[in-house]
């Protein structure tokens, strides 16, 4: 899983892309004019991006069109006045070859990558559609569970001490530690400030104020969070996306991929798995705003909790498969269980483990839920809904369904369990914000 050499000559001074530059910029690449065709000044460039960070295009030509990224020295959802360094597109670059190398297919393919312009040419994902879209149109996505889960338990897995050799991993542990930027940015904004009023806090105001005011005057949940951050900030198990939710998975009816891993580091094996659950728990809460019919919404909650159990039931299977046939780092060697006879041995070792990531993935659910409603980076899910007397309860119900995750996530032992409690926040009477 070593970088790929660059093989085309950066440009020597760095500069944003326009559609209208961008043709002469990159028509020399090799590498576009494969993917694109044509010459340069026919092709046709869109830029789409509607993320917090970067330019974002797409390029089309005779034969084909790619995907380009570029990131932008500062937080575009911000400004100017909250700088960010480019070599996030490094980051970004090295995760997705990583994750193409763990899990084939999943993640788009490489096509150049450019650290001086912190640009990426990337494969195109087309007809796909970003997840979130999906899901607040009530459609559903055939396998959606089964690839997640089985892309969180290959990249948890592979990528941790339980598969690599030692030296590589303590390699990519030090590479990946040069994101502190983007690391920063999350252990401020998920862990910290929507527990006080953060200057860029923003939320459903004054309907939410006293549900937010209960919630920082919770002591023992601030504790809690606390230690989560702990977790982030300390235990390098495995390479991380750092991002994965809804915003960050392309679908069809029927294909699954995932993007944009700019926030990637080394961290719990249960946190990618956990902010997923987070955003899904979030989208069943919101549904009864986005489908009017009772029944349609109905099921597609249940449908929504559908996935959850799937994604988590793909992740343990294909983790305890990893475990029988690709154990080969120096955690838990087979020198010590198989080779001697402790099979049980091995698969306790292996439950327990399992157990640790499913308690811990609880906790970044529930931090994930607090941080889209209180903090500066919301979802669609909720911000779309125009009237905030409908909004509100939805909200709260979410805020306290994160809350008693966090608090209870040593107590709950099943998906089920998870799933059930999202039910009777939904049906809750007295629930409004």
């Amino acid at each position: 899983m070593a970088a790929r050499p660059q093989t085309e000559t950066p440009v020597s001074d760095y500069e944003p892309l326009t559609p209208d530059t961008l043709p002469a910029r990159l028509g020399g690449l090799a590498t576009m004019a494969d993917a694109v065709g044509g010459a340069p000044e026919t092709w046709r460039v869109a830029e789409v991006g509607d993320g917090n960070l970067n330019l974002v295009f797409i390029v089309e030509g005779s034969s084909g069109s790619v995907i380009v990224k570029q990131a932008l020295p500062y937080v575009r959802l911000v400004g100017d006045s909250w700088p960010l360094p480019l070599k996030r597109a490094w980051f970004e670059y090295n995760a997705l070859i990583r994750q193409d190398a763990v899990d084939p297919g999943v993640v788009p393919a490489v096509l150049h990558f450019d650290r001086d312009q912190a640009l990426i040419v990337m494969e195109r994902l087309h007809p796909h559609i970003i997840l979130r879209g999906q899901t607040m149109a009530g459609r559903r996505v055939a396998g959606l569970g089964q690839v997640m889960g089985r892309f969180c338990a290959r990249t948890a897995f592979r990528c941790s001490d339980l598969a690599m050799n030692p030296a590589t991993k303590k390699a990519d542990v030090a590479l990946f530690t040069g994101n502190v930027e983007l690391c920063d940015i999350t252990e401020n904004l998920v862990f910290t400030d929507p527990y006080f009023d953060a200057p860029m806090n923003r939320h459903t105001t004054p309907q939410l104020d006293g549900v937010v005011a209960d919630l920082r005057a919770d002591a023992a949940l601030k504790v809690e969070a606390q230690h989560l951050k702990r977790a982030f900030t300390a235990r390098a198990e495995t390479l991380c996306h750092g991002d994965l939710h809804a915003g960050s998975i392309m679908v069809t009816d029927d294909k699954v991929r995932v993007i944009d891993p700019e926030f990637a580091f080394y961290g719990p094996m249960g946190f990618d798995i956990g902010m997923l659950v987070g955003n899904y728990l979030m989208a069943h809460q919101a549904m009864p705003a986005h489908i009017s019919d009772a029944g349609a919404c109905a099921a597609y909650q249940d449908w929504l909790l559908d996935v959850i159990r799937e994604t988590w039931d793909a992740f343990c299977e294909e983790f305890r498969r990893l475990w029988s046939t690709e154990r080969t780092g120096i955690l838990y060697p087979a020198t010590l269980y198989e080779d001697q006879g402790h099979v049980a041995a091995s698969d306790r070792a292996r439950d327990d483990l399992l157990a640790e990531i499913f308690t811990d993935l609880l906790g970044f659910a529930g931090v994930e839920m607090h941080r889209r409603i209180l903090g500066l980076a919301h979802v669609a899910e909720f911000d779309s809904i125009e009237d905030p007397d409908i909004r509100a309860p939805l909200e709260a119900r979410s805020l306290r369904l994160g809350r008693d995750l966090v608090l209870s996530r040593r107590n709950i032992t099943t998906m089920d369990d998870v799933l059930d409690m999202a039910r009777a926040r939904t049906a809750a009477e007295g629930d409004e914000a």
